[in-house]
């Protein structure tokens, strides 16, 4: 992710300068390095901390790691992006936002998808339709993610090495079962998408819970149903091998719909489609375009990641934020394996 989309998104801003990169494996660090003329070179992420020119970082590492790695440098006086998840357990992020807030710090989570031009405007339209009551009621909510080809052929070079990253314990919470630590971790870096997806489309912030967790033995596929701002929103996840990405979200009013569909990942400037039902007496489907029309909503993230840091406003998807999507995904997996 830093080589194919991050590094590249973050040089082409123009507020933005690239000074540094941090690689434990030196060869690939190296070679990185060289590839894109990035000036410094550290050997480790607490030795670029150490650097006064640096104001901010852009942290991509294995997940639990990660989480690490972007506290340290939170405690360094460093404003953090960093990919999802923010962390694997709510001990874990509450460290990371307490760190945040003793140093004066912003995080920021890449969720991308709240940056998509596509779902901006069905947040925008769904907020309409609720302020208006013109299409009733807000019924129901599903969010359907079973993935497929999420890289589409992009064709950005990547460097590799035959250097092996190096071993970390996963601060899993304590209520977890060793043995249940691999497809927990996996649910969680799929679905904390989603679920954050939902809670923006509904603006229901803190104000969520787990209401039924319906999944199969692997601890992946299956239902999950949430209470969000008072709304019941279901989340269906599994896998089938598409040749595109199957996600889509569908949000039902009792006199109409908001469906929307995800892009592929990493296939740049395709934002979500939209798709707007309006029942009644006049049966009306539309299609409303995004403006702008032809976006990739990794390098707007990126974008408002360097313009916030710049002033006082929170970031759309903040630590603080992600915080809930931590606490829920501990909910889903205390549900499933039938923890108290």
């Amino acid at each position: 992710m830093a080589q194919k989309v991050h590094i590249p998104n973050f040089i082409s801003i123009p507020d933005c300068q690239l000074m540094a990169i941090a690689e434990v494996r030196t060869e690939l660090g190296k070679k990185v390095q060289d590839r894109y003329q990035i000036p410094k070179r550290y050997n480790h992420h607490l030795e670029l901390a150490k650097d006064d020119e640096i104001e901010a970082v852009a942290v991509s590492a294995g997940f639990a790691l990660q989480g690490q790695i972007a506290k340290d440098l939170l405690s360094a006086g460093k404003h953090v992006f960093m990919e999802k998840p923010m962390a694997v357990s709510i001990k874990q992020a509450e460290e990371m936002l307490e760190a945040a807030e003793l140093a004066g710090t912003k995080l920021m989570v890449g969720y991308m998808k709240r940056y998509d031009a596509g779902n901006e405007l069905v947040r925008t339209t769904v907020d309409q339709f609720r302020q208006t009551g013109e299409l009733g009621a807000l019924t129901y909510v599903r969010n359907h993610g079973f993935g497929g080809d999420w890289v589409c052929n992009l064709d950005t070079p990547r460097d590799t090495t035959n250097e092996q990253q190096p071993g970390v314990s996963e601060p899993i919470p304590d209520w977890l079962p060793a043995d249940r630590a691999g497809s927990y971790l996996s649910y969680l870096q799929q679905y904390t998408h989603n679920i954050n997806l939902l809670r923006w489309f509904l603006d229901a912030g803190d104000d969520a819970s787990v209401k039924v967790v319906d999944l199969d033995g692997n601890g992946f596929n299956g239902v999950v149903i949430f209470e969000m701002a008072g709304n019941r929103a279901i989340l269906e996840s599994g896998n089938i091998s598409h040749y595109r990405w199957d996600e889509h979200t569908q949000i039902y009013f009792q006199h109409g719909w908001v469906h929307t569909w995800a892009p592929p990942l990493l296939l740049k400037n395709i934002p979500a489609e939209i798709e707007v039902y309006r029942a009644g007496e006049e049966q009306q489907i539309f299609r409303p375009i995004p403006k702008p029309s032809w976006t990739w909503s990794y390098y707007r993230e990126a974008e408002h990641f360097i313009q916030n840091i710049r002033n006082n406003e929170p970031f759309r998807s903040s630590g603080q934020d992600t915080l809930t999507d931590v606490r829920l995904y501990e909910e889903i997996y205390k549900k499933f394996l039938g923890i108290d």
